[in-house]
């Protein structure tokens, strides 16, 4: 019997406690017809839609994401009405609802608070939500006809505005179906702020702003469509002599700040530009040399040509290859893994050296075959085995898209469906692997066949599609991968390009344009789309070409202002203003630290001299103290949220007085030794020093100071100029990039 039968049959119950004064076991209740004037409640439009107001339908409630509280399951987010309308009708012998009185259903005097609910009350009994349920079993309960109009699209009004700092909007949410008829559903809508500092939102949403200024945006969902509110909260302070702009970047970075009344900071000064550029490119300190030629050049394109030299540089691969091995994996759990593991390295610091297109390093990995001698990036699927890793990596990492969630259930907050995930994963269906001549290692191959991935949850093989888009029928002797390359690497792919250039907006700028990075949607909108849009296509059109992106980043105006803020900028955290301060990567600090000492560390079976942001793995960490401690990841994940950045108790107390820092200070091939024997004026050596921490000249009060320390009585020049290195080396300036 189908579920819109359920309106004509009688309904015999057994109720959920006894009745005390009837003294009886059952009570049969037959359900009244309903009045042909009566308006039927819709168990998918009006029904579901409360659970999901509620939040009944929500993991830690009683979805089955979160295994459904006391045995009672809905599906998440009511994605799935018809499983949600058999627990509630025919499960536990219908237990939940009572027809003969409606206020007695243990669903409403639960929901209601009248009887314990470990929820709470979601439901007071003078709500809407109360009042339709409790309609709706007053009329049957039963699911709807197929004459019941099918929500067709929803929008919010006004998509788009502008509200002044502590100002507030109502919005409206509008469903509209497929018989033509449009409802306004904004009680039954769910919001919420992409940023809740900047704005909150009401349940019925209305949207108070903060006194931040900047773009945020509100997702509004109703069902499953979502909608979003896109709203500039401007300062409204003059924007005045901006800089010259360089570039497209710089056009579309100042005419939002215009826009948003914020004054950008002026530009920075050489030292810092020269020492930011250089650690944000080559992943290093500008050597003392480097620093004094710049700053005494007078090329009016001197910056510029630091860029090109850094791009050319070894240290730009070094620098990048350290960033991608990591989200990529390359990880060593077992001592057989070493020789993948350094190949596979090798092969993506040469892809960077060599400037390979970014399409072409991504198809390379991807359809990779072989034995990892022969060809190295089929070392990714010795970490990334199972298709459905494979999928969810690739996702993330490459186009931005989290489809996780989308392996048990419709994405919450996107359109990405079961179908859609396991359409993805059919790419991989048809890799093979088996034993290769080295220990540990497998031999990957292409495996003839039709590539399908059957659907968990209903059974239906499907062929492989991609996020929306059709794929061209796929021969059985045709490798799958080299389809899901094509596709990604197309002209038109909404997410390839856009995913990268976002990311490295992120590298250089500390936030992306999208924000976290890897997680672009409908409902997680760009603080400025005409910059992204500009970045998009220029990267599309110069042939995926990264040294050209880094190249046109760093050359913006916007990438050279000044970290330090005027009494306008201050508190912008989103629209690029000044340049926002980081702290420096645990290998980038550790490198640094090394050069200032005039020391090395050594790492096992690598040359002396190698560099922390040249390590090919992991392993490393177990080895290096300082590098577990300032965050070094694991490359356990494709997020770069692995690694850590932000400060600790541990990191300042191994800055202070670790033995491990303690030793390179006191080296006797160390900077303060050597310095302590040269026979040059201690200004000279001050000098030095500051051009190596910092690449400027030390300031007239900072001479002093230093001056006076080294001729302190009592003390010998080694121990004072190791105090003097140690007391640069725990300065903010010397741990963060500015």
């Amino acid at each position: 019997m189908s579920y819109s039968d359920h309106d004509s049959r009688r309904r015999f119950l057994l109720p959920d406690w006894p009745l005390a004064l009837a003294g009886v076991f059952f009570l049969a209740v037959v359900s009244q017809p309903m009045d042909a004037a009566e308006q039927p409640v819709s168990f998918v439009n009006d029904v579901v839609p409360v659970f999901t107001k509620a939040g009944c339908n929500v993991g830690v409630c009683h979805a089955k994401a979160g295994g459904g509280q006391k045995g009672f399951q809905l599906s998440l987010l009511g994605f799935e009405p018809l499983e949600d309308f058999d627990h509630l009708v025919t499960e536990s012998r219908s237990r939940r609802l009572f027809f003969g009185d409606p206020d007695r259903s243990l669903l409403l005097l639960k929901a209601s608070g009248q009887m314990p609910h470990g929820g709470g009350v979601r439901l007071p009994a003078s709500s809407e939500g109360y009042a339709l349920l409790r309609e709706w079993i007053r009329q049957g309960a039963t699911f709807d006809r197929e004459t019941v109009p099918k929500l067709l699209s929803f929008e919010v009004q006004p998509a788009r505005g502008s509200i002044k700092r502590g100002g507030e909007q109502q919005l409206q949410a509008i469903a509209k179906y497929s018989d033509g008829s449009v409802r306004d559903v904004t009680g039954m809508a769910l919001y919420e702020s992409n940023d809740k500092a900047m704005a909150d939102v009401s349940e019925r949403g209305l949207v108070k702003i903060s006194d931040i200024v900047g773009n945020v945006a509100v997702m509004v969902r109703y069902q499953a469509k979502v909608a979003v509110y896109s709203a500039s909260v401007p300062l409204g302070a003059p924007v005045e002599n901006l800089p010259s702009s360089k570039n497209f970047v710089d056009e579309h970075v100042f005419a939002n700040l215009k826009a948003l009344g914020i004054p950008p900071s002026v530009l920075s000064d050489d030292a810092t530009f020269l020492r930011r550029v250089t650690l944000d490119i080559g992943g290093r300190l500008p050597t003392e040399e480097e620093s004094a030629a710049f700053l005494a050049s007078k090329d009016e394109g001197k910056r510029d040509k630091v860029i090109d030299e850094l791009l050319r540089s070894p240290d730009y691969a070094d620098f990048f290859a350290n960033k991608w091995t990591a989200l990529l994996k390359n990880r060593r759990d077992d001592e057989s893994d070493t020789v993948s593991n350094f190949a596979f390295h090798a092969w993506v610091r040469d892809s960077f050296l060599a400037n390979k297109p970014y399409d072409q390093f991504v198809r390379e990995l991807l359809a990779a075959t072989g034995t990892v001698i022969g060809n190295p990036p089929v070392a990714w699927y010795k970490r990334v085995k199972e298709p459905k890793q494979q999928i969810e990596d690739v996702a993330q990492l490459f186009l931005g898209v989290r489809m996780q969630c989308a392996q048990c259930h419709h994405h919450p907050f996107e359109r990405w469906s079961q179908d859609d995930y396991y359409s993805l994963a059919a790419f991989f269906s048809q890799v093979g692997r088996k034993p290769s001549g080295t220990r540990g290692e497998d031999l990957i191959f292409h495996k003839r066949g039709i590539a399908t991935a059957a659907n968990m949850k209903t059974g239906v093989p499907l062929k492989p599609g991609a996020l929306g888009d059709a794929i061209p029928e796929i021969a059985a002797d045709e490798d799958p991968r080299l389809k899901l390359a094509d596709w990604m690497g197309g002209k038109n792919n909404p997410f390839f390009a856009k995913s990268l250039v976002n990311r490295y907006w992120k590298h250089f700028f500390v936030r992306g344009l999208i924000e976290p990075e890897d997680d672009i949607r409908d409902t997680n909108p760009p603080t400025n789309p005409a910059l992204l849009e500009a970045l998009e296509k220029h990267f599309v059109a110069n042939g995926f070409d990264l040294k050209d992106l880094v190249r046109v980043i760093t050359q913006s105006r916007a990438y050279q202002l000044s970290e330090v803020p005027n009494q306008h900028n201050i508190v912008d955290r989103q629209n690029y203003s000044r340049y926002y301060p980081r702290r420096l990567q645990a290998e980038v600090l550790l490198d640094a630290i090394d050069r200032l000492a005039g020391t090395q560390t050594d790492f096992a079976n690598l040359p002396p001299g190698t560099r922390a942001v040249a390590l090919p793995d992991n392993s490393y960490n177990r080895s290096s103290q300082f590098l577990r401690v300032f965050g070094r990841p694991e490359a356990e994940s494709v997020c770069e949220c692995e690694r850590v950045q932000s400060s600790s108790l541990a990191q300042s107390l191994h800055l202070l007085n670790a033995q491990e820092l303690k030793t390179k200070l006191a080296a006797a091939t160390g900077r303060a030794e050597r310095l302590a024997k040269e026979d040059k004026p201690a200004e000279a050596k001050i000098r030095e020093l500051y051009l190596a921490a910092f690449s400027r000249e030390p300031r007239p009060q900072e001479l002093k100071t230093a001056i006076d320390y080294l001729n302190e009585p009592g003390t010998t020049a080694n121990a004072n100029y190791q105090d003097l290195i140690w007391a640069l080396i725990n300065t903010k300036e010397f741990l963060f990039n500015h």
